[in-house]
Order: structure tokens, then sequence, then C-alpha cells
């Protein structure tokens, strides 16, 4: 169920989404709700790319696997040209 949430806005950002709720033909509920919601989304995809990160560098740390950044270029120009490729095994 749905809980009641308040925030404070200046007039000014007040009245650009009342103008765009206006444009919209949507309410400033709605607006303020999409915002708030693509906003968690685009932050929660960039802290599970931030934790991606720091797992393939622990994971470095460990093991030392890797490509170098030539091994992965060549890999990705054959994707890119159409090739149905696995990727290149990894080395220390």
């Amino acid at each position: 169920m749905p809980t009641a949430t308040s925030i404070k806005l200046d007039d000014e950002l007040r009245e650009r989404i009342r103008q765009l709720a206006e444009a919209r033909r949507r309410s400033a509920h709605w607006i303020m709700r999409e915002a708030i919601e693509q906003y968690v989304e685009k932050e929660e995809r960039r802290e599970a790319f931030h934790q991606d990160g720091q797992r393939a560098w622990e994971g470095y740390r460990q093991d030392g696997l890797h490509l170098t950044s030539e091994e992965a270029d060549a890999w990705l120009a054959k994707l890119e040209a159409g090739e149905d490729v696995d990727p290149p095994a990894c080395h220390t």
C-alpha cells in the first residue's frame, strides 16, 4: 500500500513541474513519481555496475586472470562484424 511522503520544492521547480504536468495532461504527482522512479532505477543500475567492477577487481587481485585490451578489441571487432565467436580465454 503506498504511503504519502512530503518533499520541499522551491517555487521555480514546483512551477516547472506544474507546467510540464499540464503539457503532458498528467498530474504533478504523476510527474514527480515518474521522475523519482526513473532516477532510482538509473542509480540502481549505476550501483550494480560499480559492484560488478568491484567484484571483477577483487577477482583479478585473487587470480590475476585477464585479457589485454588488444585481445578484447579483436574479439569485439569479430562480434561487431557479425561473427559468432566465444570470448578469448583469460590468462595470467
